[in-house]
């Protein structure tokens, strides 16, 4: 809701971009800025003052990948008890989803967190007990805290951990479209400060805002990238600046280097990003799940999962095509008749617009 402050002020924004008379096209990768653009009429205001705000790879759950998926599945159809965000249950796998498993009677526990998978470890110690650890830079030190502990000896994690600025770099690198701009994520931000995204406006000369999540954040934001555009600026500024500090925060940054090294790992509807995934140190390798049952996921290794048919979350994710644009979305495609994570996750793209649409 705008209060009657940030209402005159969103209005002299939007007053100042339409007399600019600009075209152009920018992305963000945050599920909760779409669900701001949307669910407050920014997008088509947006729109009217000649700047397109697309989502891209922004949804944990979404970029997930269906090997992903996979590996979660034979480890619970292998008796283990599987545990992730709630979410990412009802994700379709090839032939099943982890919610499907559930009801034919597979140990799978929707939980809050990683603490949570901990506790139903310790307390369970005659099962191995399996956390499937998404997301990005937010959610990475979480995990990180947890295994630097003495968790368990029967727990372990998936991780599926992935950070944004390689995805950005990937984006422009794979040249499908023309950004003009990228708002970026505050609660990454929060973590990895400014600096980590300087090198996309010094190598590829595109402007950057951190945003945060109220509708005047990402006016603000919008405005922002516009001026820098219009004085032929390229570079990384922060609106959240309540929030984000310069060098991010330091302790988290401290954790996650502590237990994770870079990997090159597929994002849904992308090739394999350099750089872009966070797998686990050595030194933790008796809580890695790929290394700690590798002889249980060896019947994996040689087989492509691809996306389900027709599903075009891939397009979604690279910013190529609008969820309505696809053919399924709102016919085959509901949040209740999912085909795609887009559409399950309340951070996808595909669910957020058939949420606040007439569907």
């Amino acid at each position: 809701m705008f209060s009657l402050r940030d209402k005159n002020l969103a209005n002299e924004i939007v007053s100042k971009i339409k007399k600019l008379d600009v075209n152009l096209k920018f992305m963000h990768v945050c599920g909760t800025h779409q669900d701001t653009l949307v669910k407050n009429g920014l997008d088509v205001l947006l729109k009217k003052c000649g700047v397109k705000i697309g989502q891209g790879p922004g949804c944990p759950v979404c970029v997930t990948t269906p090997m992903e998926i996979e590996e979660m599945l034979l480890f619970a159809q292998n008796g283990k008890t599987v545990s992730t965000f709630g979410d990412m249950v009802n994700v379709p796998g090839e032939t099943h989803s982890l919610q499907n498993m559930k009801t034919e009677g597979c140990d799978v526990r929707t939980v809050y967190g990683i603490e949570d998978a901990v506790s139903i470890a310790r307390n369970s110690k005659d099962k191995d007990v399996v956390f499937m650890a998404i997301g990005f830079e937010t959610t990475a030190p979480t995990t990180a805290s947890v295994l630097l502990k003495n968790s368990p000896s029967n727990f372990s994690v998936l991780s599926c951990h992935r950070i944004i600025p390689p995805a950005l770099k990937a984006i422009l690198d794979m040249g499908e479209l023309k950004i003009d701009g990228f708002i970026e994520p505050g609660h990454v931000s929060t973590i990895i400060g400014v600096k980590p995204y300087e090198f996309i406006s010094k190598e590829y000369n595109v402007p950057q805002v951190i945003a945060g999540f109220e509708p005047i954040d990402l006016l603000m934001a919008v405005w922002m990238l516009v001026h820098q555009i219009t004085r032929g600026e390229a570079s990384v500024e922060n609106e959240y600046v309540r929030v984000v500090k310069e060098d991010g925060n330091i302790k988290a940054q401290k954790a996650m280097d502590d237990v994770f090294e870079l990997a090159d790992v597929k994002w849904r509807g992308f090739p394999v990003i350099p750089k872009s995934g966070l797998k686990l140190k050595d030194k933790f390798e008796g809580y890695d799940a790929r290394k700690k049952y590798e002889d249980e996921l060896q019947e994996l290794r040689n087989r492509e999962f691809k996306e389900p048919p027709g599903c075009l979350c891939g397009d979604v994710l690279r910013g190529l095509i609008s969820s309505k644009e696809c053919p399924l979305f709102g016919n085959k495609c509901t949040p209740n008749t999912p085909v795609g994570p887009c559409m399950v996750s309340i951070e996808g793209s595909c669910n957020i617009e058939y949420r606040y649409t007439n569907y």
